[in-house]
């Protein structure tokens, strides 16, 4: 059975359009409900968000939806997903919900959830809720209905949990760091992550209006940082997204550094101190240069499907504690159950402080080979995979790379498109190969 609702993280979509209405997300927190009450008698979920306006209507959706079902509520507030993840865990709810649609504009909003452990749920549970979204609704009588309440004090609960994660013998004093949390949820808590360590901050994008999250600023808008860094002479920059669990970080001469190049940072400190890595998860999309430098430095390197759910599948099965995507999802699963912006922001500058070096001296055996995406649109009932020409074509351009490249070729998952990417050493070689491979699907 696949799923209807559900996509790689949790259920997306542009407000006030199906799923994302109120009517549905009610019906949705009544199902998730009625799958908890299978193991459970009297459920507890707490419910977070972003700072979309829209947070405000789904949230009490929800809170409706999940009251029907006789299962308690505790609201949070604005709070990043990953501090819904870990006040799941130290609350000991059943469950953790986030209204977010992280990167997105404001026009979109978005349910994720995360189980008891405050990890991401499998696919299996989600299509136990799909099923039961597909029958109709069983309400409880009133003696049965939920109950909800507020969480006091939940941003400092996570800001203590975030401090927690940096060496008790460090600290951040001397430095000055930009902060940009793209208007959302981390708009308040990111600064006093940093200051409450030392840090001299200086914040960006942490003003939210409910309609300018991820608008020009966070990690999807990095300019905005590098422009910081530079006109306020910082140390370091800071970008985090909408629901700040993905990272991008700016040096102190205004160089961007992505998350492939920020979780080899996160091995070679751990390395450094004698702490053993057997094994790194990336994604296909993964520089091959970082996986290269690993693979130099005896550490196994997996590539799993992108999107940071496959990548902690994978580190759960082979007991493994790090990885992470380019786009800034990291996990170091000693640290967090799931991604966190701030987290890794943390260990980066735990790295800095502690070697006294900058990140360009500490990253300089990660040269990023250079990368060429052609998005090439299908015809309507065009079938990509049965062109005579793309498999031997792509052979060809396999052997040419040799080990010092690759190829990627694969169906979006949103659009009528085949995303054909090689990545080589040479920048001309990487988008000369890509149009090779490119040409074979639109003859």
């Amino acid at each position: 059975m696949t799923r209807q609702y559900f996509g790689t993280d949790g259920i997306r979509g542009t407000v006030g359009q199906a799923p994302i209405t109120p009517d549905f997300v009610l019906h949705l927190a009544h199902a998730v409900g009625r799958v908890l009450k299978r193991t459970e008698k009297r459920p507890t979920v707490l419910i977070g968000k972003d700072t979309r306006i829209s947070g405000y209507m789904l949230e009490s959706a929800l809170e409706s939806g999940f009251n029907s079902a006789g299962v308690d509520v505790v609201l949070l507030g604005p709070l990043p997903t990953p501090g819904v993840a870990y006040l799941t865990r130290a609350q000991r709810a059943s469950l953790g919900v986030v209204i977010s649609a992280s990167h997105n504009a404001f026009e979109d909003n978005g349910i994720k959830f995360f189980s008891a452990q405050g990890t991401k749920l499998s696919d299996v549970w989600e299509r136990d809720v799909e099923a039961v979204v597909a029958t109709k609704p069983v309400w409880v009588d009133s003696a049965n209905l939920g109950r909800s309440r507020r969480l006091a004090d939940a941003d400092g609960r996570y800001i203590e949990f975030c401090k927690s994660t940096f060496a008790n013998n460090l600290t951040l004093k001397g430095l000055r760091i930009v902060v940009d949390a793209a208007h959302g949820a981390a708009y308040q808590i990111a600064p006093m992550v940093f200051h409450e360590l030392g840090a001299e901050v200086i914040s960006i994008g942490c003003s939210p209006d409910g309609l300018n999250i991820n608008r020009g600023f966070g990690a999807t808008h990095p300019q905005a940082l590098v422009d910081a860094v530079k006109a306020h002479r910082a140390d370091m920059g800071i970008a985090l997204d909408g629901d700040a669990d993905r990272l991008q970080v700016v040096d102190a001469q205004g160089r961007l550094f992505n998350g492939d190049e920020v979780l080899y940072l996160m091995v070679d400190d751990r390395l450094r101190r004698g702490e053993p890595v057997p094994g790194v998860v990336g994604t296909l999309m993964t520089n091959m240069a970082v996986e290269l430098v690993l693979k130099a430095r005896g550490i196994e390197f997996i590539r799993a499907k992108v999107g940071d759910r496959y990548v902690l599948e994978e580190l759960e099965k082979r007991q493994w504690l790090l990885g992470g995507e380019g786009s800034g999802h990291l996990l170091a699963l000693d640290k967090h159950s799931t991604g966190d912006g701030l987290i890794s922001a943390l260990q980066v500058l735990q790295t800095v402080v502690r070697s006294g070096q900058s990140l360009s001296t500490l990253l300089k055996d990660v040269v990023l080979f250079p990368q060429t995406m052609i998005n090439v649109r299908l015809q309507p009932g065009q079938d990509w995979k049965a062109s005579p020409q793309l498999e031997p074509e792509t052979r060809a351009v396999e052997a040419e790379l040799g080990e010092r490249g690759r190829v990627l070729i694969r169906a979006s998952g949103t659009e009528p498109l085949v995303r054909v990417m090689v990545e080589a050493q040479d920048a001309a070689q990487a988008k000369a190969c890509a149009q090779r491979i490119a040409k074979t699907l639109t003859l």
